[in-house]
């Protein structure tokens, strides 16, 4: 019983560093958040801190996993996997500091197998583009999108959009990342949908007459 009582605490102690982690992340800024800082507001020594972890780029990746949690349990109300990636950005630039931890870790770790983050990252970006092509499959079964389309390197332009306009966004923070993001997002839905591609063949035979 005291094994088992013990087990819990630490689950707790854990799920508490994530939180105030990802709290501290969204208010102070990555780079200006330290494992101190969260070993302060917890209660524990540094040492203490990474009991509960391999080491600190881990408790940057569960971080992270925690963050996708609460972001995989929001209502987006969008009604394609386009427009849900433009809601998400757009959420994701009023949290500075989680967009600064996401583009540090994930170049960090996409040249070295070895990084705390390099799984996360591969996972991540597989798991998304099954899920986006998998709803883009659907809109074309269901006649919203061209047969013809590869929805595949449609998904794949999408996240680089997304990735790129990220990092522009640190360099820029003028610029609005969402927005365009949004932009390329409406520009291939629109281009790829069997509405335009009907629109455009009416024109093609109207311009011959």
């Amino acid at each position: 019983m005291a094994r088992r009582g013990s087990y819990a605490k630490g689950i707790a102690k854990r799920e508490e560093i994530l939180t105030i982690a990802l709290d501290l992340v969204a208010v102070n800024g990555f780079r200006r958040t330290s494992i101190k800082d969260i070993a302060d507001a917890v209660g524990l020594t540094q040492a203490g801190l990474l009991h509960y972890f391999d080491s600190k780029d881990e408790l940057w990746v569960e971080v992270l996993r925690r963050r996708d949690a609460i972001d995989n349990a929001h209502d987006w109300h969008a009604t394609n996997p386009a427009e849900l990636l433009a809601a998400v950005v757009r959420h994701n630039a009023e949290v500075p500091g989680l967009v600064q931890m996401f583009v540090n870790l994930s170049a960090a770790a996409a040249t070295d197998p070895e990084h705390a983050a390099h799984e996360y990252f591969r996972e991540r970006y597989a798991t998304t583009r099954a899920e986006m092509t998998r709803q883009f499959r659907e809109m074309q079964e269901d006649g919203r999108l061209r047969e013809d389309l590869d929805v595949e390197r449609l998904t794949s332009v999408l996240l680089a959009a997304s990735d790129g306009m990220q990092i522009q966004w640190l360099y820029d923070p003028s610029r609005d990342m969402a927005e365009h993001v949004e932009f390329v997002a409406q520009l291939a839905i629109a281009q790829a949908s069997t509405t335009s591609a009907a629109t455009g063949s009416r024109g093609a035979v109207a311009g011959a007459d």
